[in-house]
């Protein structure tokens, strides 16, 4: 395997930081995107660079393997078991300067137990797991629904839970990399990036909205139509409400994650709006009501 100098396709120094890492990837995945670059084979190859760097050095363990030992990084586990068992051993070498037959024997043996045949000395290696980010809107996640994901040139076709948060992590188990010596397939990791152009606030599964509130509605009551996240309801306002008041609609929130059917709430806040551009008999009505009070 060549060597490949992942912070250079990052574009980061050897000493960045997660957080500078993380955004040097986000800006690149955005910039090479094959959705925003259709047929472009230079920034498909290049998107799967980006994704491939950022799978290593956004993961603590391996970027510090990959700095110890480069491109041999995923065979980490194995030189240190290997370096162990020859510090217990005496270890001698052959004429051409390498270790001898029955030095391999013994490692083999101490590790797997028994003498090693030729064809066992083989080590199975799991393979490298994938990270990737997915970027949603609020409302695609409203409702659970199906995908499908491109990742180094292969589609997968996920579902996607309604509920899913910000930040949150899913396994899809067997998608990573391919195994070394007959080994196992590494996992995929997907993180959402949830994007809210919604007028709604989400704290987990509940939502916040705030509505304006005439002045005469706040003062007599009444009726108002405000918009929940699935279409609009029907509020009766009482007589005096303040400024600020708020009120609780059970169940109108967000989906509960993987709770089918199970909603949180929804909790809008009122803001009285004071009138302005009064005519003169307003401002008169208003003197007089004044005086009452």
């Amino acid at each position: 395997m060549a060597y490949i100098d992942y912070y250079k396709i990052l574009g980061v120094s050897k000493n960045a930081s997660e957080a500078d890492i993380k955004k040097a990837y986000r800006k690149l995945a955005r910039k090479y995107h094959p959705d925003l670059n259709p047929n472009d084979k230079i920034s498909e190859k290049k998107f799967k660079e980006i994704n491939e760097a950022n799978e290593v050095l956004s993961n603590k363990e391996n970027r510090k393997k990959y700095d110890q030992y480069g491109e041999h990084w995923q065979h980490a586990e194995a030189y240190e078991q290997s370096k162990q068992q020859n510090q217990h051993k005496q270890t001698y070498q052959d004429a051409s300067g390498g270790y001898s037959e029955e030095d391999f024997s013994d490692f083999f043996e101490s590790m797997f137990g028994g003498r090693a045949s030729r064809s066992s000395r083989q080590v199975k290696f799991r393979g490298q797991d994938y990270n990737a980010e997915l970027q949603l809107e609020l409302k695609d996640v409203y409702e659970t629904h199906k995908r499908t994901l491109t990742v180094n040139n292969k589609n997968i076709r996920i579902t996607i839970p309604a509920g899913v948060e910000n930040g949150q992590i899913i396994k899809i188990k067997g998608h990573g990399g391919p195994g070394v010596n007959g080994g196992p397939r590494g996992d995929l990791y997907i993180q959402f990036s949830i994007l809210n152009h919604t007028q709604f606030k989400r704290d987990k599964d509940n939502l916040y909205i705030t509505v304006d509130l005439d002045l005469y509605k706040a003062l007599l009551g009444g009726e108002l139509m405000v918009d929940t996240f699935n279409g609009k309801v029907k509020l009766n306002i009482k007589p005096e409400t303040q400024n600020g008041t708020q009120v609780k609609l059970k169940g109108k929130g967000f989906p509960k994650y993987k709770k089918e059917g199970q909603f949180g709430d929804l909790y809008i806040t009122y803001q009285i709006k004071t009138p302005t551009n009064l005519s003169e008999k307003e401002k008169a009505l208003i003197k007089e009501l004044q005086k009452l009070r």
